[in-house]
């Protein structure tokens, strides 16, 4: 919205575009690195809702973590190298994208309630409102966009 004053244009701040709140973090695959990026996206969430008064309720809030948790152990598994992870957050969602050195892009296993492991990338489609992956040039990025409920 703008306002006109004696023909002077007086911006009220309404009308500008608002970047998204983004956050990056590189790990190095060091022990610890998972537990360091869930304190990192807990940081994100925290500035979420207190710099863009988001809506983050604590199940969103369990969800984006989660799947922080998830994307960021198969980097580390998955991955002869660091990696990269980057929180994009609005008011009505969360992005969380890992980057790393692996081409092999994952693979979503049929169900089965008895396989022991590889249910992660289940995990995260269940919570996630999209999930993608692309090839970069130096590896690959998986993408999660969790919806904020609150």
């Amino acid at each position: 919205m703008t306002y006109h004053l004696d023909g002077a244009v007086i911006p009220t701040g309404f009308d500008v575009p608002v970047e998204p709140l983004r956050r990056a973090a590189h790990f190095t695959g060091e022990p610890g690195c998972i537990a360091d990026a869930r304190a990192f996206a807990a940081e994100f969430l925290r500035q979420l809702r207190t710099e863009w008064c988001a809506a983050v309720d604590a199940r969103t809030d369990g969800a984006v973590l989660l799947v922080v948790s998830e994307l960021v152990t198969n980097a580390d598994r998955h991955s002869d190298g660091p990696y990269i992870l980057e929180l994009e957050g609005t008011e009505t969602s969360v992005t969380v994208a890992v980057y790393d050195s692996s081409a092999t892009l994952p693979r979503v296993f049929p169900r089965d309630p008895g396989r022991v492991g590889r249910h992660g990338l289940e995990i995260v489609r269940a919570l996630a409102r999209d999930v993608g992956v692309e090839r970069v040039p130096v590896g690959k990025c998986v993408r999660a966009v969790i919806a904020l409920d609150g």
